[in-house]
C-alpha cells in the first residue's frame, strides 16, 4: 500500500501544542510531533472504540504482553518475561517514577545535551542531578567515563540514557554500550534506558541496541523504558511501558506509580497493540521519506554560512550548530520555531524537527538562507 506523506493536514486549530501554541507566522518546527497521518489501522482501532460508545476503565489482554514480547525478541534480540512489563500511561511518567525509587543513593546522573526530563526527574523528586558534557569532539557525541568516574559521589544511584539520542540523533554503538554497562555495575548505579527513538533508525549502517539486552548482570540493575508514540506519530495519546527484571526494583517502582500515574486507558492499549500488530509497512516507508528529508536538510544546512550540521543516526530531529547567541529567538523574528539548545543543556545549536512535509522543510530552509544570509 503507498503512503502520502507529502499529504498536507491542517492542524492549526485543532488543539496543537506544535501548531497551536504558535503564531499563525510561525512555522513550527520544534516540538518532536510529526506531521503524518497515523497509520490506518490505528485510525481504525480508535474508530471501533469510539463506535463502542462506553468508554469505561480498561484492562489490558494478555494479547498487548505476548505483541511486546515478541517485538523485544524479534527487533532487540532480547528475550524477556511478562512479569517483568510494568505498563505505563507515558514515557516520561516512567522517567520520573525511575528517579524516585532511590532511597541511600538519590542523586541521578545523565550525560548532556538530552531531552530535558532526564535532568530534571531527580529534581522534581528533590534529589540532585550530575550533569556531565558529551565529547562532542570531531563532530562525535561520546559519553565522557573519565569525567563520569570522577563526578560519581556516594550519593549516586542511578544513570539516565538516552538511546537513540535526543537532541543529538546519536546510536550508541555495542561498544560503548558495554562501557556504560561496566561503568553502572562497578558503581552500583540502576541503569535507566530512554529507547523511545529505538524504531527510527536513519543510518542503515547503525543497529539499535537495548543495553539491558547485553549481559545478565545489567540486565538485573535496569529499567528500559519504550513506547511506539514517537514512531507511529501517537505521542498525544500515550501508552508506554517499562522493562524491569529486578523484582526488587520492579516493585519500587509500582510503589512510585501507585495512586499518581493512571492505568492504561483503552485508546492506549489499542494504539500500541495496532502500532506494533501491523504498524511496519508504514514505518519502512516513513522511515525512507524521514531519511531522504534528512539528505535535503544536510545538503542545504551545510551551504548556509554560520550554520553546519552533523549526519544524523536516528530520530527526526536534527541538531544543528549555529554562530547565534540564542537562535530561537532569533529565528522565531523571522518566522521559523526552534529549539534551543538551552532547554537539553546545550549551548551553540538548536534543534529541528524534519518529521513533515517536504514542502515545510522547503520553506524552512528558505527561512534559514534568509535568516543567516
Amino acid at each position: 500500500m503507498p503512503y502520502n506523506f507529502d499529504k498536507p493536514t491542517q492542524r492549526r486549530g485543532s488543539g496543537s501544542v506544535k501548531w497551536d501554541m504558535k503564531p499563525e507566522n510561525i512555522l513550527p518546527m520544534w516540538v518532536a510531533d510529526m506531521d503524518f497521518e497515523s497509520p490506518d489501522e490505528i485510525k481504525n482501532a480508535l474508530q471501533d472504540l469510539v463506535d463502542h460508545q462506553i468508554y469505561g476503565y480498561a484492562w489490558p489482554p494478555d494479547e498487548l504482553f505476548e505483541i511486546i514480547i515478541d517485538r523485544l525478541s524479534k527487533r532487540h534480540q532480547w528475550q524477556i518475561k511478562k512479569e517483568w512489563i510494568v505498563l505505563l500511561p507515558g514515557l516520561v511518567p516512567g522517567l520520573h517514577a525511575s528517579a524516585r525509587i532511590l532511597e541511600d543513593k538519590p542523586a541521578v546522573m545523565t550525560s548532556t545535551p538530552v531531552y530535558f526530563h532526564l535532568f530534571k526527574a531527580a529534581g522534581s523528586a528533590g534529589n540532585e542531578t550530575i550533569e556531565v558534557p558529551f565529547d562532542l569532539s570531531n563532530g562525535g557525541c561520546k559519553m565522557d567515563f573519565e569525567s563520569m568516574q570522577k563526578q560519581i559521589t556516594p550519593q549516586t544511584g542511578m544513570y539516565m540514557l538516552c538511546n537513540p539520542q535526543n537532541p543529538i540523533g546519536r546510536v550508541f554503538d555495542k561498544e560503548e554500550l558495554l562501557e556504560l554497562s561496566d561503568f553502572c555495575l562497578k558503581n552500583d548505579l540502576i541503569l535507566v534506558s530512554d529507547e523511545i527513538h529505538c524504531d527510527l533508525i536513519l543510518d542503515e549502517s547503525k543497529e539499535h541496541i537495548s543495553v539491558a539486552s547485553l549481559n545478565k548482570e545489567i540486565e538485573n540493575q535496569s529499567i528500559t523504558l519504550l513506547a511506539p508514540s514517537k514512531t507511529w506519530n501517537i505521542a498525544g495519546l500515550g501508552g508506554s511501558f517499562a522493562v524491569i527484571p529486578n523484582p526488587e526494583i520492579r516493585e519500587k517502582f509500582e510503589k512510585a506509580c501507585f495512586g499518581i500515574m493512571p492505568h492504561m486507558n483503552n485508546w492506549q492499549i489499542r494504539s500500541v497493540m495496532a502500532a506494533y500488530k501491523y504498524g511496519e509497512p508504514w514505518r519502512k516507508e516513513l522511515i525512507k521519506y524521514l531519511k531522504a528529508n534528512h539528505d535535503y536538510l544536510l545538503k542545504e544546512v551545510n551551504n548556509i554560512p554560520g550554520l553546519s550540521m552533523e549526519p544524523c543516526e536516528a530520530t527526526y530531529l536534527a541538531w544543528i550548530a549555529c554562530d547565534k547567541e540564542n537562535p530561537e529567538e532569533y529565528l522565531l523574528k523571522y518566522g521559523l520555531g526552534v529549539s534551543g539548545a538551552h532547554q537539553f543543556k546545550g549551548k551553540g545549536y538548536f534543534r529541528l524537527n524534519f518529521g513533515t512535509q517536504r514542502a515545510n522543510l522547503e520553506k524552512a530552509i528558505g527561512i534559514l538562507k534568509k535568516a543567516f544570509s
